[in-house]
């Protein structure tokens, strides 16, 4: 049995990516402005009060903005 992708959630992710890739490509955000709003969101989801999503979702959130951080998938790095 396949699993279901999250399609909305890999739409969010690609989307975000581009706006992200457009930004920096325009200079409206500098790389450095990028990787902190990543950081941020990676943080929101390291420390989370109680929530309707499970720990185990938080962590698994936060790890996959972090390999977007170390792999620089959101931003074109020169």
């Amino acid at each position: 049995m396949s699993a279901v992708p999250d399609v909305a959630g890999l739409a969010a992710l690609a989307i975000c990516e581009s706006l992200m890739l457009a930004l920096n490509d325009r200079k409206v955000l500098p790389e450095i402005e990028i990787i902190g709003v990543l950081k941020d969101a990676a943080a929101a989801h390291e420390n989370v009060p109680e929530s309707a999503l499970s720990p185990a979702t938080h962590a698994a959130v936060a790890a996959l903005i972090n390999k977007i951080i170390d792999g620089g998938n959101s931003v074109r790095r020169h």
